[in-house]
């Protein structure tokens, strides 16, 4: 079935798109009840966000725009400490989209949203004219303690700067899809709970925390650094990057420190809890790779010191970067 603008009139031709794909996937007791509004628990401090996906192409390597929707949604409430609880999912849909792959997609949100602990309580749809396409737009809410407080603000000379592994696969996958470039690389598109979790129960005193996503770590750790009024040094032969994506990054003369990534964070923290955070990182499903890769200094932008002992400057992303990427 072809998607068609009375899927998106409110009648008849909605109610079923809804039913048969749609609450077929999202079925919680909450969403259910099909209200105007979604009433649910609260907490003394909650942690909001809201973001859209325009992803070309919708399905990719290791990933599709559903998946994405709620990896990109949760992080962003992971970062600031918060244990994501609820999200919401509005689809604009361009009529002419197939319904399988609207279900495919729909379904893989499910299922991540799953993984993630997070219940979807509420969305809407609309159809568009257009070629097909299909965009998303979330909402999440998570609960946060009292005495939590990870800002960016937060740098102090000398803390530790951690990722939680390999850098540019999901920016590789999605170039490769668009220039028709058949190789191993996957989108790294994943939920990073567990981590985030465990760091925080282990008692790792987290200063900041940042997803990697477009514009690539230089510019997270140029903001960082800005924020802060701090220097940032990073070793660029610690930074963990898989050999094909770096080959590809090579070819096509892109830099790693700007390419993007949607299941990669930045933690910054003391130095001596550093190698503990990155041992329980490694033990998580999504930080085998973790790594140090450099220091808080006194100062100002972000150094890069090279594999070759040089030294370079490291700037935010200029320019339009990769569209339509998340």
């Amino acid at each position: 079935m072809k998607i068609t603008l009375a899927h998106g009139s409110g009648g008849k031709s909605t109610s079923e798109l809804i039913e048969k794909i749609f609450a077929k996937h999202f079925s919680n007791p909450i969403l259910n009840m099909m209200e105007d509004s979604a009433v649910v628990g609260g907490s003394s401090r909650i942690a909001v966000t809201t973001d859209s996906f325009v992803v070309t192409p919708l399905v990719f390597n290791g990933g599709d725009i559903g998946r994405l929707s709620v990896c990109g949604t949760v992080n962003d409430l992971l970062m600031r400490g918060a244990a994501p609880k609820y999200i919401t999912s509005a689809f604009i849909i361009e009529e002419g989209a197939d319904s399988k792959m609207l279900e495919q997609i729909v379904e893989s949100m499910a299922k991540t949203a799953r993984e993630a602990g997070v219940t979807v309580i509420c969305g809407d749809t609309k159809v568009v004219e257009g070629n097909g396409g299909v965009f998303i737009n979330t909402t999440g809410v998570g609960f946060i303690g009292e005495s939590t407080d990870i800002v960016s603000t937060n740098l102090r000379d000398g803390d530790a700067i951690v990722v939680s592994g390999n850098l540019g696969d999901h920016h590789a996958t999605i170039l490769s899809a668009r220039m028709g470039i058949e190789n191993n690389i996957k989108s790294d598109n994943a939920p990073l709970g567990e981590m985030v979790r465990k760091m925080l129960r282990d008692g790792i005193e987290i200063h900041c925390m940042r997803d990697i996503t477009r514009g690539g770590l230089g510019t997270v750790l140029n903001e960082l650094a800005g924020a802060s009024r701090v220097g940032i040094e990073i070793d660029e032969a610690k930074i963990p990057v898989d050999s094909e994506v770096k080959a590809f990054a090579r070819v096509l003369g892109l830099d790693i420190m700007h390419l993007g990534n949607e299941g990669k964070l930045a933690a910054i923290m003391p130095m001596e809890q550093a190698e503990k955070a990155v041992n329980i990182m490694r033990s998580c499903k999504y930080g085998e790779n973790a790594a140090i890769i450099g220091r808080v200094v006194k100062g100002s932008g972000v150094t890069l010191i090279t594999e070759l002992g040089g030294r370079r400057s490291v700037t935010v992303l200029y320019g339009e970067g990769l569209p339509r990427i998340c």
